[in-house]
C-alpha cells in the first residue's frame, strides 16, 4: 500500500482539471473559465472560526489547519478502522491523543483512500496555492510537506486576514448561534472589517427542543434580551432582539440545521403548549416537530419584517455515533443524509409568507432526488424561494453536474443562489470555488457545443454564477 501511494510522481493539479475531454465543449470550456478564475470570492455561508480573523495569529501547524477540523477527511478515515485517537482530534476528558505529527504520517500513509473524492481535488489545490507543493502527498513525503507547512505558517502572507486578502475574498460570513456573545464580531468591528467579515444568525440553541440544556438555553435567551421567553409573544420579541443585535455585526441571513423541512402554523394557544411541553422535557417526538416547524415560519415572519435571507439546511441526521459524540462532540463526521418532503414541508410556511415581497428564503438539500421533483418546480413559481448549492456530501464536481441538470432546465439560472462554500477549513475555500467555477463552466460550455445556448450569454452566466449570483441571493 505504501509503494502505492509512493509511485506517484506527477504534479497533483492538471490545469484542464474537470472541463470537458472533447472539444469543441474543452476550448470553450477553458475560455470561459480563463474569464472567471480570478473574479472575487464571495463565500455568503460557512463555519470558519471568527477569533482566526479577530486574533489573526498564526496556525499552529499542519494537523490542526488541515486535518483534525475537517470532518470529510475524519469520516473516511474512520471508516477504515483508523482511531480518532491516532488522528489525534481532542476528547472532552482531555486524556491523551496522537500528537500532531504522527496524526500526520497516519494521515499521509493513507492519502490513497481519498483518489477520487473532491476532498482530494481540495487538499491538492490547497497545498498547491498556499504552501507551493506540487507534489501529491504520499507516506514517503508527509514527514516533509509536515515540515514545510509548519515553517510556512508562521509568515504574514498564511495568517487568517492574509489569506482573505490573497485568495481575494470579498464578503465572508461565519455562523453563530443565537446565545453567542459575538465578542469576536465585536473586536472585527472596532477593526472596520465588518462587512468583509460578518456573522449568520443560526437560532438552533433555542429553536429546537431536543438540543441538550434547551431550558436553559431559553431562560438564557431571557437574560440576554430582557424578555419572558416562556410566554410565545416574548421568545418571538427576544429573537427579534437577538436577530438585530447580529444585523449590528454584519449579518444578512439567517440559518437553521433541521432534519426535516416541516413548518407549521398553528394557532397561538397551541403554540404556547408546545413551548410550555419543551421547557418542561415532555413532548413527545411529533411534539417536537410541531414546534422546530412553528419555529421555522416564526423565522419567515421575522424575515419578512427585517429583511434578513433565511436558509434552511434540511435533510441531515446529525451525530449519528452516540459515542462520539459523547466522547468528543458534534460535527466530527457521523451525519447521515435522509429523505425529505419539501412539497408538505414547506406549505404551511410559503402560505404565510412564499409570495411576500422582499422574504427570501434558500434551501439547501442532502437528498438529491428532490431537486428536479420538488425544489426546481417550486423555485420556479415561488417568488420567495431560491435553491442554494450542493451541501456537505454533495458539494463535489458530481454532486455539481447533478445539480445542475437537475434544476436548470426548470429553475433556470436566476433562481439559484450562486455558491457558498459552507467550510470549516479556511485553506479549502479558494480550492471549492474552483471547483464550482470549473463545473459551472463546464456545463455552459457543453449547452454552447451543443447549439442550446450561445456563446454570449455563456459568458454572461459564467461570470454571474461565479460571483454575481451569490452577491444578489444575500443582499451584499
Amino acid at each position: 500500500m505504501l509503494g502505492w501511494a509512493s509511485t506517484m510522481s506527477e504534479t497533483a493539479l492538471h490545469p484542464d482539471r474537470l472541463l470537458p475531454a472533447w472539444q469543441p465543449a474543452l476550448a470553450i470550456a477553458r475560455e470561459l473559465y480563463e474569464s472567471v478564475a480570478d473574479l472575487p470570492i464571495v463565500s455568503p455561508h460557512g463555519h470558519t472560526d471568527p477569533a482566526w480573523f479577530a486574533e489573526n495569529e498564526p496556525f499552529a501547524n499542519a494537523t490542526s489547519l488541515l486535518l483534525t477540523p475537517d470532518h470529510y477527511l475524519l469520516r473516511m478515515l474512520a471508516s477504515r478502522g483508523i482511531s480518532y485517537d491516532a488522528l489525534g482530534v481532542p476528547k472532552k476528558d482531555g486524556s491523551p491523543v496522537a500528537g500532531p505529527r504522527d496524526a500526520w504520517r497516519v494521515f499521509a500513509a493513507n492519502i490513497h483512500l481519498f483518489d477520487g473524492t473532491p476532498s482530494r481535488l481540495w487538499l491538492d489545490h490547497s497545498l498547491s496555492w498556499a504552501f507551493g507543493i506540487e507534489e501529491p502527498l504520499s507516506s514517503d513525503n508527509g514527514d516533509a510537506v509536515y515540515d514545510t507547512i509548519n515553517a510556512r505558517l508562521g509568515e504574514p502572507d498564511l495568517r487568517p486576514l492574509a489569506v482573505l486578502e490573497r485568495a481575494n475574498v470579498e464578503a465572508i460570513a461565519t455562523t453563530e448561534y443565537a446565545l453567542d456573545p459575538l465578542e469576536h464580531h465585536r473586536k472585527l468591528k472596532r477593526h472596520g472589517l465588518i462587512g468583509r467579515i460578518r456573522t449568520t444568525y443560526r437560532p438552533d440553541d433555542v429553536t429546537d427542543p431536543d438540543v441538550p440544556g434547551f431550558a436553559g438555553n431559553i431562560a438564557k435567551l431571557a437574560e440576554m434580551t430582557g424578555e419572558d421567553t416562556e410566554k410565545w409573544p416574548g421568545l418571538i420579541e427576544a429573537h427579534r432582539k437577538r436577530r438585530a443585535a447580529f444585523r449590528e455585526m454584519g449579518a444578512v441571513a439567517t440559518d437553521h440545521g433541521v432534519a426535516s423541512a416541516v413548518t407549521a402554523d398553528l394557532a397561538e394557544r397551541d403554540r404556547q403548549k408546545l413551548l410550555d411541553g419543551a421547557l418542561a422535557g415532555t413532548l413527545t417526538p411529533v411534539e417536537a416537530e410541531q414546534f422546530r416547524g412553528q419555529m421555522l415560519t416564526e423565522m419567515a415572519v421575522l424575515s419578512a419584517e427585517d429583511g434578513m435571507v433565511m436558509q434552511i439546511h434540511a435533510g441531515s441526521k446529525r451525530n449519528t455515533d452516540s459515542s462520539l459524540m459523547a466522547t468528543r462532540g458534534a460535527n466530527l463526521g457521523a451525519d447521515i443524509p435522509v429523505p425529505t418532503n419539501y412539497v408538505d414541508g414547506l406549505q404551511p410556511l410559503l402560505a404565510r409568507h412564499g409570495n411576500t415581497p422582499g422574504f427570501r428564503l434558500i434551501m439547501f438539500t442532502l437528498d438529491e432526488t428532490v431537486y428536479g421533483r420538488e425544489l426546481a418546480p417550486m423555485a420556479g413559481y415561488w417568488p420567495a424561494l431560491m435553491i442554494g448549492p450542493p451541501w456537505w456530501f454533495f458539494d463535489s464536481s458530481n454532486g455539481i453536474r447533478r445539480y445542475l441538470d437537475a434544476v436548470v432546465e426548470t429553475a433556470g439560472f436566476f433562481n439559484l443562489a450562486g455558491f457558498n462554500d459552507d467550510t470549516r477549513a479556511l485553506l479549502s475555500i479558494p480550492a471549492r470555488h474552483d471547483v464550482w467555477r470549473r463545473e459551472i463552466c463546464r456545463f455552459l460550455a457543453c449547452l454552447v457545443a451543443e447549439h442550446r445556448l450561445s456563446k454570449a450569454s455563456a459568458e454572461e452566466l459564467a461570470g454571474f454564477m461565479s460571483y454575481q449570483a451569490a452577491r444578489d441571493a444575500y443582499r451584499l
